[in-house]
């Protein structure tokens, strides 16, 4: 028994970093790696690799998430935004802009934390699967659930809710830097929906000459996030359900490639970086509607990027016959998310 458990899942590191360990393979970030990762700094160029904020755009995508509500806080009662000072003392001049932000932290470009996606898990080996998380962290023991309010604001009915473990501030503890591999799956693959296996991934980074190590924090270009851009706020989903390439995390290759090479953090400029998989019932054994994440997060410890902006940076990245950078990409320091917006830099 390592810490919390008894089981561990197949394929699993529970345990390997600890039996408290809650950053998983960021702890492959060594500081002899961020060395080598700055050693890829070349030109000094910058590449932003987050979408505004306020995209994708509507709730059209996904009708749980919203984009972000400024409003202005108070003073005097009045908004504190464009608040000339002299109405509170006439000898002033100042004019004061204060702003607040409600947002969904995983609505634009954003971080899953390992607490993200758990699974029914028999860990402590009772017999009975229980809601469980990276580690053996225990869903049930961990989080703190917020009590429905049918007073509040729609978007507030479940204020409360806090992750004891495996937030997102551990992961902005751990100060995410280090070598960014990008695979520019777009640039083979074009607009349509392509559902990577192994195979077709391998054959893309041998054909571009993509090596990934262990530490590696690696990109996928899609062209997704380029999509949402050029709809400027008005995604079309029928267009955008069936774009761009997205991994078949189904595919055992696949899962034994993310799980033997090392990789330190798994990014993607779609939705999901896999496949979503159907929630109709199929009939005979239990599944994962995202088998991806859950070997990701769930099993391995490996952060998930999503719907991050990569366009920009696979150009480049290709037209100067390159593959890797130096990336720097903290989240949010928010203790009990379970994600955070990602207002990732690629330096070149």
């Amino acid at each position: 028994m390592a810490g919390r458990w008894v089981n561990r899942p197949e394929g699993s590191n529970w345990g390997d970093f600890g039996p408290d360990d809650q950053r998983g393979r960021l702890n492959l970030l060594t500081p002899e790696r961020v060395v080598e990762a700055v050693k890829e700094v070349k030109t000094g160029e910058r590449f932003c690799l987050a979408l505004p904020m306020d995209l994708p755009g509507g709730r059209d995508l996904n009708p749980r998430r919203f984009p972000p509500r400024l409003f202005a806080t108070e003073r005097n009662n009045l908004a504190n935004y464009n608040f000339a000072m002299e109405q509170v003392n006439p000898e002033l001049t100042d004019v004061v802009c204060d702003d607040a932000a409600l947002i969904c932290l995983q609505y634009s470009s954003q971080w899953d934390s390992l607490t993200h996606v758990g699974s029914m898990f028999d860990a402590n080996g009772d017999g009975v699967p229980e809601v469980v998380y990276y580690n053996g962290w225990s869903g049930l023991e961990h989080k703190l659930a917020g009590d429905p309010n049918d007073k509040a604001d729609p978007l507030m009915r479940f204020e409360g809710v806090r992750a004891k473990a495996l937030g997102i501030e551990n992961m902005a503890k751990a100060c995410v830097q280090g070598r960014g591999v990008m695979i520019d799956l777009y640039r083979h693959l074009g607009d349509g929906r392509t559902v990577v296996d192994f195979k077709t991934l391998k054959k893309i980074m041998d054909a571009d000459g993509v090596v990934v190590e262990e530490g590696d924090m690696v990109c996928l270009h899609t062209g997704f996030s380029q999509k949402l851009v050029d709809m400027a706020g008005k995604p079309d989903p029928d267009v955008l359900h069936g774009a761009c390439a997205a991994l078949d995390g189904s595919d055992p290759e696949l899962q034994n490639w993310v799980r033997d090479s090392g990789l330190s953090v798994l990014i993607a400029d779609n939705y999901a970086v896999e496949q979503v998989g159907s929630v109709d019932p199929a009939g005979g054994a239990k599944r994962e509607m995202l088998p991806l994440h859950q070997l990701c997060l769930f099993k391995l410890g490996v952060h998930l990027g999503e719907i991050w902006y990569l366009t920009e940076l696979a150009n480049w990245l290709h037209e100067n016959g390159r593959s890797r950078f130096l990336l720097t990409a903290p989240p949010l320091n928010l203790p009990g998310a379970v994600g955070s917006p990602a207002n990732a830099i690629a330096t070149v």
